[in-house]
């Protein structure tokens, strides 16, 4: 039995598609059958029920994938931790960051590049969701993200690094700058630019109320934070985003929303039970001392 052989099977378990398995792992369909065939003759059982339509696990299957799971983890954190005994200096990590994270890791990144540059940064950034998934399958080593509104599953654990809330961001010389705090009503007298679907500052707004429903006047929806700021900034729409999104952001305003329950808590998210590179651990602990996490934390005590 080969880890190979583990990680096809497991693949194909998730996708329980051989052509779509294949097409992930870089190698043809045939291949894929043929390990997989051969993983099969070695155990002296199936693991797929194939048909004309369908691929399912069989109960072997079944109660070999959290197995295969569990030896292809233990197998990279093997790797992992010997890669650090010889590699203190050197080597990858991988970072995954919603958009609204960005602003705030620059400081860290300049200090961190700085004192480490034989360790390269691979920085992704996705919606949480997208992240989450890429964390499950070890792309990324740790994941940057707000805390979500559902808990995910009991293999990802989330550690607090700062607290946060949703505001009316707009620019500095917009009417309504000068307010306090805006509510729902305040802002059905504006135009709206809006964070798209599943980006993590929607979610959080889609516990409050519905765009298309309420009577609000919305002009844009966009996908990406950065462009949505850009348009925030050279007009006068509103948007609603985190505080931390616009910190290097000049020439906008965040306004309080009131709305209840409005807090939002910055998180690191990791696999549970893995190995932990040492360069991920400097990186968070970099992070936590940033001057960037130090006025957020300030902000909100």
């Amino acid at each position: 039995m080969e880890l190979r052989q583990l990680k096809y099977f497991v693949r194909t378990a998730e996708t329980l598609n051989f052509s779509e398995a294949a097409r992930s792992l870089y190698i043809t369909q045939s291949t894929l059958s043929q390990q997989i065939k051969t993983l099969e003759d070695e155990l002296g059982s199936p693991l797929f029920i194939r048909d004309s339509h369908n691929v399912t696990l069989t109960e072997c299957g079944e109660r070999m994938l959290p197995l295969a799971k569990q030896t292809l983890m233990d197998a990279e954190n093997c790797k992992s931790q010997i890669r650090d005994l010889q590699e203190i200096v050197t080597g990858t990590l991988n970072i995954g960051a919603t958009f609204s994270f960005s602003p705030i890791l620059k400081e860290t990144i300049k200090k961190f590049t700085a004192e480490y540059p034989g360790v390269r940064l691979n920085i992704t950034n996705r919606s949480m969701e997208e992240l989450m998934e890429m964390l499950r399958r070890r792309e990324v080593d740790f994941v940057l993200a707000f805390k979500p509104n559902v808990p995910y599953d009991d293999v990802i654990e989330s550690y607090v690094l700062f607290e946060d809330r949703l505001s009316v961001i707009m620019r500095k010389g917009h009417p309504l700058a000068e307010c306090s705090s805006l509510g729902v009503d305040d802002l059905k007298k504006h135009r709206l630019a809006i964070p798209a679907k599943g980006l993590q500052a929607r979610n959080m707004i889609d516990k409050y109320f519905n765009f298309v429903d309420a009577g609000f006047n919305v002009s844009l929806e966009v996908n990406g934070v950065y462009s949505l700021l850009d348009v925030v900034e050279n007009s006068n729409l509103l948007t609603i985003l985190s505080d931390a999104t616009i910190r290097d952001r000049h020439a906008l305003k965040a306004i309080a929303l009131d709305v209840p329950d409005n807090e939002m808590q910055g998180c690191v998210h990791i696999l549970k039970n893995t190995y932990q590179k040492r360069s991920a651990e400097v990186f968070v602990k970099m992070l936590r001392e940033s001057l960037a996490l130090m006025e957020l934390s300030g902000k909100w005590a």
